[in-house]
């Protein structure tokens, strides 16, 4: 690996999680980088030795300095259209990601483990973990890395894994290029992160580009901008009522059907809701491609524990129930949860929504927000703009506002969904911050 880097000025821009795991695995392979930050302040920056690397700089990008390296390996948090980034590809800069770096390891491997990765704007980290369970419940060691949090390269310190899961994002994905897959999966593609990426065109691209070489591809049967424009050698297209992969009716009862036959009853899985539904098939899909066996799938499906924030039950207080959808950062999430939810509710589903919509167009919740959801609380940066969308929408300052108003509603039977088709940052540090505030203050106004 080290000669891949032989004789060139490599920069690492961008410190952050997957920033410091490029630089070591950089140091381990004798590389000496440049680090570079938009940030003043980088945590992390002191453990590291000064001698090691050939230079630290942060704050506004150089343009020159970039442009004077042979390879810069950016972190996913980087817009790439950055204009200094772009001045140093114009003049001949070789731009990578973490990812990317991973690939060309294991291409270089005598004897590379499996990969597997799922891409999609909602529900990836859900079937990213589900699949690794499933492949763990066949006695596979099965690491699940990359967007999910742990940096595809520390996961590369695993040397007995057997299966590596990917979460890759639209942004690891554009910085990717050799990336040799067992199965590659595209949940659905639905309007977010329009700020970098400027179109839903540019964006579908990107999400596209986890099928560049993947053995087999599973897409969503109901979202074109999921199946593959190029050629892939298998394909499995994944949907409720569709054939191989389906929900079915079987001995009276509702089964998942995968590849071909009945495997679990929809009434024994541990996860709730249609979406989950599509979840759980499409991870089935994947695990079976990494060697799972329909047993495992079985035991997976019936144990498995729903990841926080992720339409999460908060509490079940009097006949109500709390769900803690704060993952929900878009349009397409919010859609999800409703439509995987509404059926289950016996009495009213009261939605609390709102946040940074991120530049999002949010006409697409109106005819949901009128025909399925019988009651809206907004706040946050783009709150109005959501309350606009239908009659009677209750606008409020903060979260704790937004519990007690639904509180004061509620009755036995209702559901109360915090979904915010929004980002967090207008008012909180992180969709995890927004979920345990919210679930703080519903424990707090129930007692």
């Amino acid at each position: 690996m080290n000669k891949l880097f032989q004789g060139k000025k490599v920069a690492v821009l961008g410190l952050g999680l997957s920033g410091l795991a490029t630089l070591r695995f950089l140091l381990k392979q004798g590389v000496k980088p440049t680090l570079m930050d938009t940030r003043l302040k980088v945590s992390g920056l002191e453990a590291i030795a000064p001698e090691k690397v050939d230079g630290i700089y942060l704050g506004e990008l150089d343009a020159n300095r970039l442009a004077g390296m042979d390879v810069i390996l950016v972190s996913p948090g980087l817009d790439t259209n950055h204009p200094a980034i772009r001045f140093a590809q114009m003049q001949g800069t070789q731009l990578i990601g973490d990812v990317e770096l991973f690939a060309l390891s294991l291409n270089s491997a005598e004897k590379a483990p499996v990969v597997v990765a799922i891409t999609g704007s909602n529900g990836k980290s859900t079937v990213t973990t589900l699949v690794a369970y499933m492949l763990q419940c066949s006695g596979i060691k099965a690491i699940a890395a990359g967007n999910i949090g742990l940096p595809v390269l520390d996961a590369l310190a695993e040397t007995d894994t057997e299966v590596f899961v990917l979460e890759l994002s639209s942004f690891q994905l554009d910085t990717t290029y050799s990336l040799k897959l067992k199965a590659a999966c595209n949940l659905n593609v639905t309007e977010d992160h329009l700020d970098r990426h400027g179109t839903m065109a540019a964006y579908a691209a990107a999400k596209q580009r986890i099928y560049q070489h993947a053995e087999l591809a599973v897409y969503n049967a109901l979202d074109p901008l999921t199946k593959p424009v190029t050629a892939v050698p298998e394909q499995i297209a994944i949907s409720l009522d569709g054939a191989g992969y389906a929900v079915v009716q079987h001995q009276g009862e509702a089964w998942l059907q995968v590849a071909g036959s009945p495997l679990i009853k929809v009434a024994e899985m541990s996860l709730v809701g249609q979406h989950n539904q599509f979840n759980a098939l499409s991870a089935a899909a994947v695990a079976l491609a990494a060697g799972a066996s329909r047993e495992a799938l079985v035991q997976a499906l019936k144990s498995y524990q729903s990841l926080p924030h992720r339409c999460a039950l908060v509490a079940n207080h009097k006949g109500v129930r709390w769900i803690n959808d704060s993952k929900a950062t878009n349009v397409g999430a919010t859609l999800a949860a409703i439509a995987g939810l509404r059926a289950e509710v016996t009495g009213k589903l009261i939605l609390i929504a709102g946040g940074d919509g991120k530049g999002a167009d949010f006409t697409g919740l109106a005819e949901v927000l009128k025909q399925q959801v019988d009651s809206l609380i907004t706040l946050g940066k783009d709150g109005p703009a959501i309350a606009a969308l239908v009659p009677g929408a209750l606008q409020v300052a903060d979260l704790t506002a937004a519990v007690k108003a639904a509180a004061a509603q509620a009755q036995p039977g209702d559901l109360v969904l915090l979904s915010p088709a929004c980002a967090s940052l207008d008012m909180f540090k992180n969709y995890e911050e927004r979920g345990r505030l919210f679930s703080d203050a519903v424990q707090k106004v129930l007692v």
